[in-house]
């Protein structure tokens, strides 16, 4: 076993949890967790033999590769640290808040020679690659609309939750929606631009429509106005010759959903299919990459793009006008 590469993550949330589970089935060893204080481990993260850092410096000599499950607001200087260091890295969605930041956090890593792969596990979804690669195939033709939607309850936030503050959630556009946004680019080619609306709260639910350089429209709905525990995946293309579509409830097309107190839930995650879990594949992708074992799925400058997407959208949403993809903090890289 000393001969396995050796994993660390960053953070103990929820998603340190689903992360820490995919690592599991996988050749490699989980030998740390990095959190602010050891009293902060949450729950089943204490199942795995892992050592629970409070110093990044000891944490970083403890691993081989680092994995970012970290709060978004923090997801720039954990992975600036993690270049530094020489370790190829996988980040949660998204990369960061700021174009200019993830472009930072890039170039950090290219000039190191490093491994970076963005966590957008859509990429990873085995109905949503395989409408994808119907569209690469040429079954659908020339696509020229996408419908996706993301309906879910709300995460619980706390009073002080991070959560609670945009400018370190990014909100819908940066933590829901953020998944199609990157889908449709896959799909439909580079966006344009981008016209988005918000509930009055900016907390409740976002549209947004994208108009793709070829000239497809993609129309993205993210909501957490559901009630818990609804998280519902819809996806439509429609193209010349074809439509194909997903829905996570198809089975049930008829539902009633009652507002009623939600269960000891934190946040959604979707479909996972033990036979075909997205995290495990994603986690698996990026052992491949080190390997030299196959072209990549998604590129660092993917997060990149997916983070202009996002926010181009908060920005039209803000202001009500369309937004320039070319005018989101400079030119595409």
């Amino acid at each position: 076993m000393t001969d396995q590469r050796r994993v660390g993550i960053i953070g103990t949330g929820f998603m340190a949890g689903v992360h820490a589970a995919a690592w599991q089935a996988l050749d490699v060893s989980l030998v740390a967790f990095l959190e602010h204080t050891t009293d902060s481990k949450v729950g089943e993260l204490g199942q795995y033999d892992a050592v629970m850092h409070t110093d990044l410096d000891a944490f970083l000599q403890a691993v081989d590769i680092v994995d970012i499950c970290a709060p978004t607001h923090v997801h720039v200087e954990f992975a600036l640290a993690a270049a530094a260091a020489g370790k190829p890295t996988i980040c949660e969605k998204p990369l960061a808040l700021e174009v200019a930041q993830a472009a930072r956090v890039i170039d950090a890593f290219q000039q190191r020679g490093l491994p970076l792969q963005v966590a957008h596990v859509l990429r990873f979804s085995s109905a949503y690659a395989a409408m994808r690669e119907a569209v690469v195939a040429g079954d659908v033709g020339e696509p020229a609309v996408l419908r996706l939607s993301r309906l879910s309850f709300a995460p619980k936030r706390g009073r002080t939750s991070w959560f609670n503050d945009e400018s370190k959630s990014g909100g819908i556009p940066f933590d829901l929606m953020i998944h199609d946004l990157d889908y449709a680019r896959w799909v439909a080619g580079e966006v344009a631009s981008v016209y988005a609306r918000t509930t009055p709260s900016g907390l409740g639910h976002t549209t947004a429509i994208l108009k793709h350089v070829s000239g497809a429209l993609s129309h993205i709905e993210g909501s957490w106005s559901q009630p818990a525990p609804v998280f519902r995946t819809i996806a439509e293309i429609a193209g010349s010759k074809a439509v194909i579509g997903y829905d996570s409830e198809e089975t049930s097309p008829l539902t009633v959903r009652l507002h009623k107190p939600p269960a000891d839930i934190s946040t959604g995650l979707g479909d996972t299919d033990v036979a075909e879990n997205p995290f495990e594949l994603e986690l698996r992708h990026f052992l491949h990459l080190l390997d030299g074992g196959e072209p990549e799925v998604i590129t660092a400058s993917d997060g990149l793009e997916a983070v202009r997407l996002a926010a181009a959208t908060r920005r039209s949403a803000s202001t009500g006008r369309p937004v320039q993809l070319d005018s989101v903090e400079g030119e595409r890289s």
